[in-house]
Protein backbone atom coordinates (compact mmCIF):
# COMPACT_ATOMS: atom_id res chain seq x y z
CA UNK A 1 0.00 0.00 0.00
CA UNK A 2 1.30 3.47 -0.91
CA UNK A 3 2.16 5.56 2.12
CA UNK A 4 4.40 8.52 3.01
CA UNK A 5 5.29 9.74 6.48
CA UNK A 6 7.72 12.58 7.27
CA UNK A 7 8.70 12.91 10.91
CA UNK A 8 10.45 16.18 11.84
CA UNK A 9 12.28 16.17 8.50
CA UNK A 10 14.84 18.90 7.94
CA UNK A 11 17.20 19.55 5.04
CA UNK A 12 20.35 21.67 5.33
CA UNK A 13 22.12 22.39 2.05
CA UNK A 14 25.81 23.44 2.40
CA UNK A 15 26.87 26.55 0.52
CA UNK A 16 30.44 27.37 1.53
CA UNK A 17 32.79 26.94 4.46
CA UNK A 18 33.75 29.46 7.11
CA UNK A 19 34.59 29.30 10.78
CA UNK A 20 33.98 32.98 11.46
CA UNK A 21 30.70 34.71 12.21
CA UNK A 22 31.40 37.83 10.19
CA UNK A 23 29.37 40.96 9.57
CA UNK A 24 28.86 39.61 6.06
CA UNK A 25 27.22 36.51 7.53
CA UNK A 26 24.86 38.65 9.58
CA UNK A 27 23.93 40.72 6.53
CA UNK A 28 23.29 37.56 4.50
CA UNK A 29 21.07 36.21 7.25
CA UNK A 30 18.99 39.38 7.23
CA UNK A 31 18.74 39.31 3.43
CA UNK A 32 17.62 35.66 3.39
CA UNK A 33 15.21 35.97 6.31
CA UNK A 34 17.67 34.02 8.51
CA UNK A 35 17.64 30.94 6.28
CA UNK A 36 21.42 30.68 6.63
CA UNK A 37 22.99 28.75 9.48
CA UNK A 38 26.17 26.89 10.36
CA UNK A 39 26.75 23.23 11.02
CA UNK A 40 29.25 21.84 13.51
CA UNK A 41 32.10 22.10 10.99
CA UNK A 42 31.44 25.79 10.43
CA UNK A 43 29.94 25.30 6.96
CA UNK A 44 27.26 27.75 5.96
CA UNK A 45 24.02 25.96 5.09
CA UNK A 46 20.60 26.89 3.72
CA UNK A 47 17.84 25.47 5.88
CA UNK A 48 15.66 24.37 2.97
CA UNK A 49 13.18 22.33 5.03
CA UNK A 50 12.47 22.69 8.74
CA UNK A 51 10.88 20.00 10.93
CA UNK A 52 8.24 18.83 8.45
CA UNK A 53 5.58 16.48 9.80
CA UNK A 54 3.46 15.24 6.91
CA UNK A 55 1.44 12.06 6.37
CA UNK A 56 0.17 11.16 2.89
CA UNK A 57 -2.06 8.12 2.38
CA UNK A 58 -3.41 6.14 -0.56
CA UNK A 59 -5.86 8.21 -2.59
CA UNK A 60 -4.24 11.54 -1.77
CA UNK A 61 -3.65 13.98 -4.61
CA UNK A 62 -1.43 16.56 -2.95
CA UNK A 63 -0.67 19.95 -4.44
CA UNK A 64 2.38 21.84 -3.17
CA UNK A 65 2.16 25.62 -3.34
CA UNK A 66 4.39 28.43 -2.14
CA UNK A 67 6.71 31.08 -3.47
CA UNK A 68 10.00 30.22 -5.18
CA UNK A 69 12.42 29.08 -2.50
CA UNK A 70 9.69 27.92 -0.13
CA UNK A 71 10.86 24.29 -0.28
CA UNK A 72 8.53 22.68 -2.84
CA UNK A 73 11.21 21.27 -5.14
CA UNK A 74 13.37 20.28 -2.19
CA UNK A 75 10.49 18.29 -0.70
CA UNK A 76 9.94 16.52 -4.03
CA UNK A 77 13.62 15.62 -4.14
CA UNK A 78 13.45 14.24 -0.62
CA UNK A 79 10.48 12.06 -1.60
CA UNK A 80 12.28 10.87 -4.74
CA UNK A 81 15.40 9.95 -2.77
CA UNK A 82 17.70 12.58 -4.30
CA UNK A 83 18.16 14.21 -0.89
CA UNK A 84 18.43 12.42 2.44
CA UNK A 85 17.02 14.21 5.50
CA UNK A 86 19.61 16.08 7.55
CA UNK A 87 17.34 15.58 10.54
CA UNK A 88 14.24 13.52 11.23
CA UNK A 89 13.23 10.50 9.17
CA UNK A 90 10.99 9.50 6.31
CA UNK A 91 8.93 6.36 5.79
CA UNK A 92 7.92 5.65 2.22
CA UNK A 93 6.06 2.57 1.01
CA UNK A 94 5.29 1.81 -2.62
CA UNK A 95 7.07 2.17 -5.96
CA UNK A 96 7.96 5.79 -6.73
CA UNK A 97 8.59 7.64 -9.98
CA UNK A 98 9.61 11.23 -10.55
CA UNK A 99 8.72 13.40 -13.53
CA UNK A 100 10.71 16.33 -12.15
CA UNK A 101 13.40 16.27 -14.84
CA UNK A 102 12.42 14.42 -18.00
CA UNK A 103 15.83 14.81 -19.62
CA UNK A 104 17.77 13.38 -16.68
CA UNK A 105 20.15 10.72 -17.98
CA UNK A 106 19.66 11.52 -21.67
CA UNK A 107 23.00 11.15 -23.48
CA UNK A 108 22.99 13.31 -26.61
CA UNK A 109 25.86 11.31 -28.13
CA UNK A 110 23.84 8.07 -27.90
CA UNK A 111 20.99 7.04 -30.21
CA UNK A 112 17.32 7.28 -29.32
CA UNK A 113 17.23 3.50 -28.93
CA UNK A 114 20.16 3.56 -26.49
CA UNK A 115 18.63 6.41 -24.53
CA UNK A 116 15.37 4.53 -24.11
CA UNK A 117 17.22 1.76 -22.32
CA UNK A 118 19.36 4.21 -20.35
CA UNK A 119 16.43 6.32 -19.15
CA UNK A 120 14.48 3.19 -18.30
CA UNK A 121 17.34 1.95 -16.12
CA UNK A 122 17.42 5.29 -14.27
CA UNK A 123 13.68 4.99 -13.66
CA UNK A 124 14.23 1.56 -12.15
CA UNK A 125 12.46 -0.30 -14.97
CA UNK A 126 13.83 -3.73 -15.88
CA UNK A 127 15.64 -4.28 -19.16
CA UNK A 128 13.01 -6.85 -20.14
CA UNK A 129 10.18 -4.36 -19.54
CA UNK A 130 11.91 -1.67 -21.59
CA UNK A 131 12.55 -4.10 -24.45
CA UNK A 132 8.91 -5.18 -24.49
CA UNK A 133 7.79 -1.52 -24.40
CA UNK A 134 10.28 -0.32 -27.03
CA UNK A 135 7.88 -0.37 -30.01
CA UNK A 136 5.17 1.42 -28.00
CA UNK A 137 7.62 4.15 -26.96
CA UNK A 138 8.84 4.71 -30.53
CA UNK A 139 5.30 4.78 -31.91
CA UNK A 140 4.11 7.22 -29.26
CA UNK A 141 7.12 9.52 -29.71
CA UNK A 142 6.59 9.56 -33.48
CA UNK A 143 10.36 9.42 -33.99
CA UNK A 144 10.26 6.45 -36.37
CA UNK A 145 13.61 6.06 -38.21
CA UNK A 146 15.17 8.84 -36.11
CA UNK A 147 15.24 6.41 -33.16
CA UNK A 148 18.49 4.97 -34.56
CA UNK A 149 20.14 8.41 -34.80
CA UNK A 150 22.12 10.26 -32.09
CA UNK A 151 19.95 12.51 -29.94
CA UNK A 152 22.27 15.44 -30.71
CA UNK A 153 20.71 15.45 -34.21
CA UNK A 154 17.20 15.88 -32.77
CA UNK A 155 15.29 19.13 -32.59
CA UNK A 156 14.29 20.30 -29.10
CA UNK A 157 10.76 19.03 -29.76
CA UNK A 158 11.98 15.57 -30.76
CA UNK A 159 14.20 15.45 -27.68
CA UNK A 160 11.24 16.23 -25.41
CA UNK A 161 8.98 13.72 -27.17
CA UNK A 162 11.54 10.98 -26.59
CA UNK A 163 12.03 11.89 -22.91
CA UNK A 164 8.28 12.15 -22.28
CA UNK A 165 7.47 8.88 -24.06
CA UNK A 166 10.04 6.94 -22.02
CA UNK A 167 9.27 8.58 -18.67
CA UNK A 168 5.52 7.95 -18.88
CA UNK A 169 5.77 4.25 -19.73
CA UNK A 170 5.92 3.52 -15.98
CA UNK A 171 2.97 2.92 -13.66
CA UNK A 172 4.21 3.75 -10.14
CA UNK A 173 2.21 3.74 -6.92
CA UNK A 174 3.60 7.18 -6.01
CA UNK A 175 4.07 9.86 -8.69
CA UNK A 176 6.05 13.06 -8.09
CA UNK A 177 5.77 16.04 -10.43
CA UNK A 178 7.13 19.59 -10.57
CA UNK A 179 4.45 21.37 -12.61
CA UNK A 180 2.20 19.70 -15.19
CA UNK A 181 4.01 18.52 -18.30
CA UNK A 182 3.23 19.97 -21.70
CA UNK A 183 5.42 18.94 -24.64
CA UNK A 184 5.43 19.11 -28.42
CA UNK A 185 3.14 20.73 -30.97
CA UNK A 186 -0.63 20.98 -30.50
CA UNK A 187 -1.29 17.52 -31.92
CA UNK A 188 1.28 15.86 -29.68
CA UNK A 189 0.24 17.96 -26.66
CA UNK A 190 -3.28 16.52 -26.81
CA UNK A 191 -1.95 12.98 -27.01
CA UNK A 192 0.55 13.66 -24.21
CA UNK A 193 -2.15 15.20 -21.99
CA UNK A 194 -4.30 12.08 -22.30
CA UNK A 195 -1.36 9.82 -21.49
CA UNK A 196 -0.38 11.96 -18.51
CA UNK A 197 -3.95 11.91 -17.19
CA UNK A 198 -4.02 8.12 -17.51
CA UNK A 199 -0.74 7.91 -15.61
CA UNK A 200 -1.94 10.22 -12.83
CA UNK A 201 -5.24 8.36 -12.48
CA UNK A 202 -3.46 5.01 -12.18
CA UNK A 203 -1.27 6.07 -9.24
CA UNK A 204 -2.21 5.67 -5.59
CA UNK A 205 -0.55 8.94 -4.52
CA UNK A 206 0.22 12.09 -6.52
CA UNK A 207 2.40 14.91 -5.22
CA UNK A 208 2.68 17.87 -7.58
CA UNK A 209 4.19 21.32 -7.12
CA UNK A 210 2.57 24.09 -9.11
CA UNK A 211 1.95 27.83 -9.31
CA UNK A 212 -1.40 27.25 -11.04
CA UNK A 213 -4.52 27.59 -8.89
CA UNK A 214 -6.68 26.07 -11.62
CA UNK A 215 -4.44 23.01 -12.00
CA UNK A 216 -4.22 22.43 -8.25
CA UNK A 217 -7.98 22.73 -7.66
CA UNK A 218 -8.74 20.49 -10.65
CA UNK A 219 -6.32 17.65 -9.86
CA UNK A 220 -5.82 17.67 -6.09
CA UNK A 221 -7.90 16.78 -3.03
CA UNK A 222 -5.39 18.31 -0.62
CA UNK A 223 -3.00 21.27 -0.69
CA UNK A 224 0.13 21.89 1.38
CA UNK A 225 1.29 25.50 1.48
CA UNK A 226 5.02 25.75 2.19
CA UNK A 227 6.67 28.92 3.40
CA UNK A 228 10.30 29.28 4.42
CA UNK A 229 10.72 25.50 4.47
CA UNK A 230 7.78 24.93 6.83
CA UNK A 231 4.13 23.96 6.44
CA UNK A 232 1.97 27.07 6.71
CA UNK A 233 -1.35 25.45 5.74
CA UNK A 234 -2.52 21.91 4.98
CA UNK A 235 -6.10 21.38 3.92
CA UNK A 236 -8.75 21.32 1.21
CA UNK A 237 -7.72 22.89 -2.13
CA UNK A 238 -10.41 25.59 -2.16
CA UNK A 239 -9.68 26.68 1.41
CA UNK A 240 -5.89 26.82 1.11
CA UNK A 241 -5.79 28.19 -2.45
CA UNK A 242 -8.27 30.97 -1.68
CA UNK A 243 -5.93 32.22 1.06
CA UNK A 244 -2.68 31.77 -0.85
CA UNK A 245 -3.69 33.17 -4.23
CA UNK A 246 -5.60 36.09 -2.73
Amino acid sequence: MAYIKLNNVGIDIPIYSSVSRSIKHKILNLATNEKLGEDKAGDFVVKALKNLNIEIIKGDRVGLIGQNGSGKSTLLRVLSGVYSPTSGDIRLEGSTASLIDLSLGIDVEATGRENIMLRGALLGVSKEKMQSSFSEIVEFSELNEFIEMPVKTYSSGMHLRLAFSVSTIIRPEILLMDEWLSVGDEKFKNKAAKRLNDLVNSTDILVIASHSKELIEKNCNRVIWLEDGKVKKDGKPHEVCSQYFS
